[in-house]
C-alpha cells in the first residue's frame, strides 16, 4: 500500500491559554491603543518591548504593526529615501524588496550560494559597482551567513546593515542573537513565524538616534516617554517635528498575545529543531537530493526545511511535486516561471528592474521548500521523508 501523509502544512498550534487570558483582559478593559493607559498602568506593548529587548540583548526595542512595516521603518530610520540604492540578497521574499521600493529606493540584488546565503564575494563586488551604502540582509528561510565576514565587508566599505530576521527569531551566529550584528534587527510575528499574533513586528537597536527616529516614525506623537525600551529623552531632541508620522504601532491586544509566547520561545525552538533533524535524518544520503549544510557557528530555528534537486529538469520537478502532493506532502518550488503563493523570486519583481543573476538562477531552479509547523511530530517528519525519498527515487 502506498504511504500517504494526512497532516496540514499550514495548521499552527493554538494560542497558549495564558495568552488568550491576557488578550481577554485587554478586551475587557478596552484600552487596546498602546498609549491609552490607566493611571499607573504600563501598557502591554511597552512591556513586550522591554522583554524582547532583554531576550535579544538589545538596548532598545519598538513593537510595530507588521514585519514589513518594521523593514520600511528601519530603512527610513537610517535615512534611506527616494533614489537610493539598497542591497539585498536575491533569495528572499517579496516584502523585502517591497519595503525598499516603498520608500522610493532601488533594490540591488546580490547572488546567493548553494547554501542559501548571500554570496559575500558578490556583495563586495556590488558595493564597489554602485556605491550602495545600506544592506538589508535577509536571513531567508532561517539560513545565516558568516556574519563575522559579512560585517567586515560592510564595515570596511561604510555600509549600514539592517537584518531581516523574520525567519531567525531565536537563532544566533557564533553566540550573537540574529538581529544584533547590524544597526537594526527586524522581526515578524505574522502567523507563520516563530511567535504568532496574526500580524506584527519588532525592531531592535543599540543606536539611540536611529531608534528615536523609528519611534517617532511609528506614530508616537509626543508620548515616547511611555516606552520602557526607548532611548533617553535627549535622543529625541532635534527629531521631533522633523520626523514624519508614518503610523504603524502595535496594539496592546497583540502584545498581550505575544508576551507569553516570548517566554515559551526557547522551548519552541528546541521542538522545531527536533523536527528539522528528523527530516535531515530521513533524507540523508539520498542520490539526486542535496541537503543544505548548517555551519557549526549557526544556531538555527528549524521552522522550515529546504533541499535542492540540482540535476532535475523543470518538467521533472513538476512531476515530482505533483506526485508528492497526491500523497499529502505539500512542497513549494522556487524555480517555477510564475510566482505561486510565497515562492516568488527576484526576477518576478519587475518594479525592481533586476539584473540577471545566473548563480542564483541555478540555485532556485532546483530549490524545494516546506514548512515544519509545531503541529507535526518527529514521526510525521519521518513519514514525509519516506514519501519524498520514494518520489525522488521514482524520478
Amino acid at each position: 500500500m502506498t504511504e500517504r501523509f494526512t497532516g496540514s502544512f499550514t495548521q499552527q498550534e493554538s494560542i497558549p491559554d495564558e495568552a488568550i487570558a491576557a488578550a481577554v483582559e485587554v478586551m475587557r478593559h478596552g484600552r487596546l491603543h498602546r498609549y491609552n493607559v490607566a493611571p499607573g498602568e504600563v501598557a502591554e506593548t511597552a512591556r513586550l518591548e522591554e522583554e524582547f529587548a532583554a531576550f535579544t540583548g538589545a538596548r532598545y526595542c519598538l513593537a510595530v504593526a507588521s514585519g514589513g512595516y518594521a523593514l520600511a521603518c528601519a530603512l527610513r530610520a537610517v535615512g534611506v529615501g527616494p533614489g537610493d540604492r539598497v542591497l539585498t540578497n536575491a533569495f528572499t521574499l517579496a516584502p523585502v524588496p517591497g519595503a525598499i521600493a516603498s520608500v522610493g529606493a532601488q533594490p540591488v540584488f546580490v547572488e546567493v550560494t548553494e547554501d542559501l546565503v548571500i554570496d559575500l564575494d558578490h556583495l563586495a563586488l556590488r558595493i564597489g559597482e554602485n556605491g550602495a551604502r545600506v544592506l538589508m540582509l535577509s536571513h531567508m528561510r532561517g539560513h545565516i551567513c558568516d556574519m563575522g565576514r559579512l560585517m567586515e565587508v560592510c564595515d570596511g566599505a561604510g555600509v549600514t546593515v539592517i537584518e531581516d530576521c523574520a525567519h531567525t527569531m531565536g537563532a544566533a551566529w557564533d553566540g550573537t542573537p540574529s538581529g544584533r550584528h547590524g544597526v537594526l534587527g527586524c522581526y515578524s510575528t505574522q502567523t507563520y513565524k516563530h511567535m504568532n499574533s496574526g500580524e506584527g513586528g519588532l525592531i531592535v537597536s543599540d543606536d539611540p538616534q536611529v531608534m528615536a527616529r523609528a519611534i517617532l516614525l511609528s506614530g508616537s506623537y509626543m508620548l515616547f516617554d511611555r516606552h520602557r525600551a526607548a532611548p533617553p529623552a535627549a535622543a529625541f531632541e532635534g527629531l521631533v517635528g522633523e520626523t514624519p508620522n508614518v503610523s504603524g504601532r502595535m496594539d496592546n491586544l497583540r502584545a498581550a498575545i505575544l508576551r507569553p509566547q516570548l517566554r515559551m520561545l526557547s522551548d519552541q525552538v528546541a521542538r522545531w529543531n527536533r523536527l528539522y533533524r528528523a527530516m535531515e535524518a530521513g533524507l540523508a544520503d539520498l542520490h539526486g537530493l542535496r541537503l543544505i549544510p548548517r555551519p557549526a557557528a549557526e544556531s538555527y530555528v528549524g521552522s522550515s526545511f529546504q533541499f535542492l534537486l540540482p540535476d532535475h529538469a523543470p518538467a521533472e520537478i513538476e512531476v515530482f511535486l505533483s506526485r508528492c502532493a497526491a500523497r499529502g506532502v505539500e512542497l513549494k518550488w522556487f524555480g517555477a516561471d510564475r510566482p505561486a503563493g510565497f515562492t516568488s523570486r527576484y526576477d518576478h519583481w519587475g518594479y525592481a528592474a533586476p539584473d540577471s543573476l545566473p548563480q542564483t538562477d541555478r540555485v532556485l531552479k532546483g530549490l524545494i521548500d516546506m514548512r515544519l509547523p509545531l503541529t507535526f511530530s518527529e514521526e510525521d517528519c519521518a513519514a514525509i521523508a519516506r514519501i519524498i525519498r520514494d518520489e525522488v527515487a521514482r524520478g
